[in-house]
């Protein structure tokens, strides 16, 4: 009778131990229900002082103190407006001299960094909002330098409103045109691949309007098929699909060709740039200086490994050669953001020496020194302080799975400004003597504070001790840091979530996880870690299930200098799915791990690796899940594929290496699943790769989500996905 009650009493335990773990849902990771709070839209004022942030409720746009981290004022109220009045706004834009800010609202999408919205002209002393322009949503709109004109582009052309005339508006460009001439904002690939959405500055006085222009009328055309479909519904398509059409060039194909344009607003005179260019060459940023008659074009040659910073006058159109930079294979695309153009200097980051440094020029070119040296790779640029000579930064400078925010001063010195271990980053006040910094680690989501130039906390700003306490309730794995060799004496990172009942007398499936892209890293120690972020909470969920995760980042990630990320040049996909393999060997080895039943997912690139992995023919995969996956990478754009393989015409025996030529090699089940309307990696590379499974006689399974992009998600599609993915392992590893 005792023995039975003991064993009753044991089941009770098991029962509530695995109801711990799993009481959390797919679907609620899917709904984002245990988001971490974070700033939102945190702008540094003049003063030095203060900065602004949209407020918690959503509804205002708030003044804080560096000092207190309290509030000081209520900048704008969407309850409380004279003239105009919306129902609410999505994000803001103060103006330089931070009497105004441009409202966004109605917000609509258009690729991953650009979208249209309504915007509105909102006076702080007096409360008053007044629509931007009546003639439809706007792009990418910027202030001038005084605060008294805004340009914007509407239907790829520049519309310029200057305030003390009445908001009148004015027509600056007129042939822009769909699939054909865009004026302002960046193309398809640029804005993909060169990270930005705004081609368009103000010169130093507002005198000149300045802007990139983009002829793709040669780039050829891709066509995505559209459906009538669900959340939402497009009844324009009830009876027959519709086509999105839009300029995608593949690699090796023509790209768009651009220039530099400038307009006197006063003469209304419209100037193109004498900015030497190779015929396929690029112009990736347009930036202002504090000199009216000097703007800084960048431009790139196709192969991109030299970048070339020019002085050029808008008026004159005259340009001056300031920087060259040539590196080894490619310039990362990280070095676009993180110069800086500022009054007397420019700082450039690069890898010149083999990891990201900084370097400080002078305004007229002239090397005046490398900055940083022994603080690991740089990672972020936050700004250089012309007053003190202190340059502020990010870097790996512990090892590549932390990240910590530095100071190195005038006379060389470099001192770290956060605490040990995690992930730091960093919002530097005007006059850099406080930053609010983002802390997290693997098991802890982000803490916000501010602290002062020497390190000091100041004040706690969030500490999401609400996500925590609930947390805290599921019986959380914990994720676990390891390395090992591979038979090829490489050194690889990876992290390892255990079920929180792990029995180590116990053989476990395992489910791998991996990204693999050049320059990217999964093994971090940070909140975002996890195959999909947030903590790593769909993992712990399929921990929860039975599996052990893994995640490795093999060669060709970041972190850790530019010969361990660059080494896969002309060769994507080789070496990464070599590790890969090479790690689930490895995994194999251990004497808790079920080497029988080892899985491997991916997204995009990690979808890619999925399939270069399972068919990299030491067959170590029995199941595996490819989402959105490149297939070969004739079908991906120049500006990406050509940076790390040039052109299919160079390197033909590169892209040779691709899942779809080892189709017949594929070992183990495999799931794929891919948005019919992903404009990034078009379905055609699936689709490709079914056929070849097919005629190599191999097995599979396929998703297909209607009217998804790259992001495959859009009412219930997200916690589908999910949902298939872990069944697909529960059937086949289990």
């Amino acid at each position: 009778m005792r023995k039975f009650f003991v064993m009753c009493v044991a089941l009770i335990v098991a029962a509530s131990s695995t109801m711990s773990q799993n009481l959390f849902s797919i679907k609620d990771i899917a709904d984002n229900k245990f988001s971490a709070e974070r700033l939102s839209a945190v702008t540094p004022l003049a003063d030095g002082e203060s900065y602004a942030m949209i407020g918690k409720d959503g509804k205002t746009v708030e003044k804080y103190s560096y000092k207190t981290g309290k509030r000081t004022a209520v900048l704008f109220d969407v309850t409380n407006t004279v003239g105009e009045s919306i129902d609410g706004f999505d994000n803001y834009i103060m103006s330089p001299d931070e009497t105004k800010m441009l409202i966004q609202t109605k917000t609509k999408k258009v690729y991953r960094r650009s979208f249209a919205a309504t915007y509105y002209i909102y006076n702080i002393a007096d409360r008053r909002l007044e629509r931007l322009s009546d003639g439809g949503p706007q792009q990418s709109p910027v202030w001038s330098p005084d605060g008294l004109k805004v340009a914007f582009v509407r239907d790829n052309n520049i519309y310029l409103i200057k305030l003390l005339y009445g908001n009148s508006e004015s027509q600056v460009t007129k042939d822009g045109k769909r699939n054909s001439i865009i004026n302002g904002v960046p193309d398809w690939v640029y804005e993909e691949e060169f990270a930005f959405s705004r081609a368009l500055a103000f010169n130093a006085d507002g005198s000149m309007l300045c802007w990139i222009r983009f002829d793709e009328s040669n780039v050829p055309m891709y066509q995505l098929q559209m459906y009538k479909g669900l959340e939402p519904e497009n009844s324009e398509y009830a009876e027959y699909p519709g086509l999105y059409s839009y300029k995608y060039p593949k690699a090796g194909a023509p790209n768009s060709k651009v220039s530099v344009m400038s307009f006197d607003i006063q003469s209304r005179k419209t100037r193109t740039m004498q900015v030497p260019l190779d015929a396929d060459g690029y112009i990736p940023r347009i930036k202002p200086t504090a000199d009216a008659e000097k703007i800084i074009v960048y431009t790139m040659n196709r192969h991109q490994d030299k970048l070339c910073l020019y002085s050029v006058n808008p008026r004159s159109t005259v340009a001056k050669l300031l920087i060259e930079e040539s590196v080894p294979k490619y310039v990362k695309e990280e070095v676009l953001d993180g110069i800086q153009i500022m009054a007397g200097r420019i700082l450039l980051p690069s890898d010149r020496s083999g990891s990201m440094q900084l370097y400080m020029y002078s305004m007229t070119g002239q090397l005046q020194g490398q900055l940083t040296k022994g603080a690991g790779e740089v990672t972020t640029v936050y700004g250089y302080d012309e007053r003190t000579g202190n340059v502020y930064y990010q870097a790996a400078g512990k090892d590549p799975m932390n990240r910590e925010v530095y100071v190195t001063m005038k006379n060389g010195k470099t001192e770290c400004l956060t605490p040990g271990g995690g992930w730091n980053s960093a919002v530097f006040s005007k006059d850099y003597r406080y930053f609010i910094n983002s802390w997290s680690d693997c098991n802890t989501p982000f803490e916000y504070a501010i602290y002062n130039n020497a390190g000091k906390k100041v004040t706690s700003l969030i500490d999401n001790k609400e996500l925590k306490a609930t947390l805290a309730q599921y019986n959380l794995p914990k994720k676990e840091f390891f390395s090992f060799k591979t038979s090829e004496g490489v050194e690889l990172n990876g992290v390892m979530i255990k079920p929180a009942d792990f029995d180590a007398s116990r053989k476990y499936p395992v489910i791998m996880w991996q990204y693999s892209g050049p320059g990217s890293q999964q093994v971090v120690n940070s909140w975002n870690i996890g195959s999909m972020g947030n903590g790593a909470l769909l993992d712990a969920y399929l921990a929860g299930q039975g599996f052990i995760l893994v995640c490795v980042d093999g060669r060709g990630t970041g972190g850790r200098g530019a010969e361990f990320e660059k080494c896969t040049y002309m060769k994507l996909g080789d070496l990464e799915s070599k590790d890969q393999v090479e790690a689930a060997a490895y995994l194999g080895s251990l004497p808790y791990v079920d080497k029988d039943n080892i899985g491997i997912w991916g997204w995009s690139y990690g979808g890619f690796n999925t399939l270069m992995s399972m068919s990299e023919g030491r067959g170590v995969f029995k199941a595996g899940v490819a989402v959105a996956p490149p297939t070969d990478w004739r079908y991906y754009d120049t500006v990406y594929t050509e940076r790390y393989m040039r052109t299919p015409k160079e390197n033909p025996s590169g892209y040779d290496v691709n899942p779809i030529k080892r189709a017949d090699k594929l070992h183990g089940r495999l799931l794929i699943c891919h948005g019919l309307a992903d404009d990034n990696v078009h379905p055609q590379n699936t689709f490709e790769y079914a056929e070849a499974l097919v005629q190599a006689d191999k097995d599979f399974k396929m998703n297909v989500y209607t009217n998804r992009n790259h992001s495959i998600y859009g009412g219930n599609t997200r916690n589908h996905l999910f949902r298939q993915i872990a069944q697909f392992f529960i059937d086949n590893l289990k």
